[in-house]
C-alpha cells in the first residue's frame, strides 16, 4: 500500500497544473503562445492586460512548466513548453464544450450566428495541394511569421478591407486564424461575401493543426 504523504505530494503536482490553468487571462495566454513564441510586451497587448499583469500571469505558468522563457537582450519571450501543453489547451475546451452548458451560450455569444460555412481540414488540404483555392490567413503578421499553412496569404483582419483588390473573385477564398475558438475568420468571411467574393472559413485552425501535426512553415510576414 502506498505511502499517503507520497500520494499526496503525487497529486500537489498535478494540482499546480490545474491551478495554472484556472485563469482566463492565462488561458488566453497559452492560446497565443499556441501560435508561437512572443515577448511580453507582444503577449500584454493581445491579451489586452498591463505589462506586471502579464508577467505575474506567465510566472505561473512558467512555474507549472507550462511555458517556458528565453532573454534576448532587454526582452524576454515566451513558448509553450510543448505541443502536449497545446493538446491539454485544445482538450480542456473540449470537455468544457461537451460538458458545460453555459459554453455553447458563451462561444455563440463571441463568435456570432451561424452565418458563415466551415470548410474541414482533410477538404482544405486537398484544395490546397491541387492549386484551386486562395488560403487566407487573416491571423496578425507576427503570428503568420511564426508559422502557417504553406501557401497561405496574409492579409490581417484589420487590413482586409482595404486589400480586397488583391484577392481573386474568380476563385473561392477560405480563411483561417488561431483556432475553432477565434473570432478572425468568421468576421472575415462575413467582410468577403458582403464584397461579392465566394468564401468560407476553416473549421480548425493553428492550435487543432499543431496537436493534429499537421504541417505549417515559418516565414517572413
Amino acid at each position: 500500500m502506498g505511502d499517503r504523504d507520497a500520494k499526496d505530494a503525487l497529486y500537489a503536482e498535478f494540482a499546480a497544473v490545474g491551478k495554472a490553468l484556472g485563469s482566463p487571462k492565462r488561458l488566453e495566454l497559452l492560446d497565443l503562445l499556441a501560435q508561437g513564441p512572443r515577448s511580453v510586451e507582444e503577449l500584454a497587448a493581445a491579451a489586452d492586460t498591463g505589462m506586471s499583469t502579464c508577467s505575474a500571469h506567465l510566472q505561473s505558468l512558467r512555474e507549472a512548466g507550462l511555458v517556458v522563457a528565453r532573454r534576448e537582450g532587454k526582452r524576454v519571450f515566451y513558448s509553450l513548453a510543448g505541443d502536449d501543453v497545446a493538446g491539454l489547451w485544445a482538450h480542456l475546451r473540449q470537455v468544457a464544450q461537451r460538458h458545460r452548458p453555459h459554453t455553447e451560450l458563451a462561444r455563440r455569444t463571441y463568435l456570432g450566428p451561424h452565418d458563415t460555412e466551415a470548410v474541414g481540414t482533410g477538404e482544405l488540404l486537398r484544395r490546397l495541394g491541387a492549386g484551386d483555392v486562395v488560403v487566407l490567413d487573416v491571423r496578425p503578421h507576427g503570428e503568420y511569421a511564426a508559422g502557417h499553412l504553406p501557401g497561405a496569404v496574409n492579409i490581417p483582419l484589420e487590413q482586409l478591407a482595404d486589400r480586397l483588390s488583391e484577392l481573386p473573385r474568380d476563385a473561392e477564398v477560405v480563411a483561417y486564424c488561431r483556432g475553432q475558438y477565434c473570432v478572425l475568420a468568421h468576421d472575415a468571411v462575413r467582410l468577403l461575401t458582403g464584397a461579392g467574393l465566394r468564401a468560407r472559413r476553416a473549421a480548425d485552425g493553428v492550435l487543432e493543426w499543431r496537436v493534429a501535426g499537421v504541417p505549417v512553415e515559418p516565414g517572413a510576414a
